[in-house]
């Protein structure tokens, strides 16, 4: 199959993969994909409020020599901030100041972020181009999230180039202390609600002494 023509898959399909998929039958697939559009460069609505929804995120980087290195990053819902169609923001709060992901990046810029929705099993793979903003007060207090305690010092940018849903098979399901929290918050007032119902039933059915 020719695969000289370039597609937004291509990020992460690189020849030496896509002999890999054809060694292994999955490459015609794959070519199908990509004629039909391949991955999406841009961020999508239904992408936005994912985004906008991450409490944890992980992001990619690999330094000049091509070791990788992945580190978390977490806040409240919006602390990752989709800024335009191609562009993701986050505030860098003080950690344990080893800076590895900013001297990363000022080797090579090509990051990537992995954003998984344990509740509802879904996984988001988005590739990309990610560079530290130093010394913007005003850029870095935008991307604070409103009331969170943590300091930030300063601002990372990362460039959508592709980004990918695949499936949720082997993800396992998790839910969030607050939610579950929530959840049985609610149920416990259902069934206080039940209950004082069925108290009044019983008073309504049970006839008077005469």
């Amino acid at each position: 199959m020719d695969t000289s023509h370039g597609y937004s898959s291509d990020v992460a399909f690189t020849p030496s993969v896509k002999a890999v998929q054809t060694r292994r039958g999955s490459r015609r697939a794959y070519g199908r994909m990509e004629e039909r559009g391949s991955w999406k460069t841009r961020i999508t609505p239904d992408l936005a409020e994912f985004i906008a929804a991450q409490t944890s995120i992980f992001i990619a980087t690999a330094n000049k020599e091509g070791r990788p290195y992945i580190q978390h990053r977490g806040g409240p819902p919006g602390f990752l901030r989709v800024l335009d169609d191609q562009l993701i923001g986050f505030a860098e709060f003080t950690g344990n100041r080893q800076y590895i992901t900013q001297g990363n990046l000022a080797d090579n810029p090509k990051a990537h972020l992995l954003l998984l929705d344990y509740a509802r099993r879904r996984r988001v793979k988005i590739w990309g181009e990610a560079r530290v903003v130093e010394g913007h007060a005003e850029l870095t207090a935008m991307l604070m999230p409103e009331g969170y305690k943590a300091r930030a010092e300063q601002a990372i940018l990362f460039t959508v180039t592709a980004w990918d849903a695949n499936c949720p098979r082997h993800i396992p399901q998790r839910f969030d202390a607050a939610d579950v929290a929530a959840a049985l918050a609610e149920r416990d007032q259902r069934i206080e609600a039940l209950e004082a119902e069925l108290s009044r039933l019983r008073l309504v059915e049970t006839p008077a002494l005469s």
